[in-house]
């Protein structure tokens, strides 16, 4: 019995999702232009799909998982449940317009035409503020068509904007943010719903690991107290004794989004020779 998991065929969701997957220890054999592959050391098959197409692959329970960008889903699966968010692949889905043109609200949108591949994201969010406009739906690059006259407006995803910036648009509406998750089939079987959990459970001690940091440092015992009080370490710090007297060894973890700033605290509280190290996994 192997767990059939879908990821995007090609791009950066595909090159994280095979990180993530390889960080998990599951050692996935595919070659080039693969379209199916399994894992020699998981029970594990991997599907190579079109992001749009896997939706419709966890609903009908030819895959039992996927990693899925969260705005695909909001598009086209919201009745496929998300076990895990994955923090990668991060991005949102915007309106935008030509930069000349004036904006003040969503209410400017009010009978425009708008471009876009999410047409279910856009009328249920323009819905929602009461606004009704025109959807041109097209399925590829959208930046084009309010140069060529085909739209007033354009939805679509915004990762640093640069896109929007070369074709002369703004970011107007931020509508949602997604990240890639795992999404799961509304047919898994029992059996495999017990290797969803040995995968999760791998799952989240590589996330954990990517928002640590493995800190140690020396700390002048009289200031040894005050250091403590800074670090948000897991339960405790640890603390040995150094081979110098009056001296100890603290270590600890701490989280990469609070890092430099209790790094900053800790040194203007006495702490001196911290040294950083990433952590592969932690298993909490």
């Amino acid at each position: 019995m192997k767990i059939r998991i879908a990821i995007q065929k090609s791009g950066r969701l595909n090159e994280d999702s095979l990180k993530l997957l390889k960080d998990c220890g599951i050692s996935v054999d595919n070659g080039k232009d693969q379209l199916k592959a399994s894992s020699r050391n998981f029970p594990m098959e991997v599907f190579y799909l079109r992001n749009g197409d896997i939706p419709q692959y966890l609903r009908d329970g030819v895959v039992d998982i996927a990693i899925i960008g969260e705005n695909v889903l909001i598009e086209k699966g919201e009745d496929i449940a998300v076990v895990e968010k994955l923090g990668f692949s991060k991005c949102k889905v915007s309106l935008a317009m030509p930069k000349p043109v004036k904006y003040d609200s969503v209410k400017d949108l009010e009978g425009k035409r708008i471009a876009t591949s999410y047409p279910n994201t856009v009328r249920n969010y323009l819905e929602e503020k009461g606004v009704k406009a025109d959807l041109h739906i097209i399925n590829g690059s959208v930046e084009i068509a309010p140069n060529i006259g085909l739209a007033d407006a354009i939805c679509d995803i915004v990762s640093s904007g640069s896109t929007l910036f070369k074709n002369n648009l703004k970011e107007v509406e931020v509508m949602l943010k997604s990240e890639a998750v795992l999404a799961v089939s509304p047919r898994i079987s029992d059996e495999r719903t017990a290797i969803l959990r040995k995968m999760q459970f791998r799952i989240k001690s590589v996330l954990q690991a990517r928002q640590s940091k493995y800190v140690l440092m020396n700390a002048p015992n009289d200031k040894l107290e005050a250091i403590l009080n800074l670090l948000p370490g897991m339960r405790s710090p640890t603390v040995l004794p150094l081979a110098e007297e009056g001296w100890s060894s603290v270590h600890t973890v701490i989280n990469k989004d609070e890092f430099w700033e209790v790094i900053d605290e800790l040194k203007q509280a006495g702490a001196e020779g911290l040294l950083v190290c990433p952590i592969e996994k932690m298993v909490l």
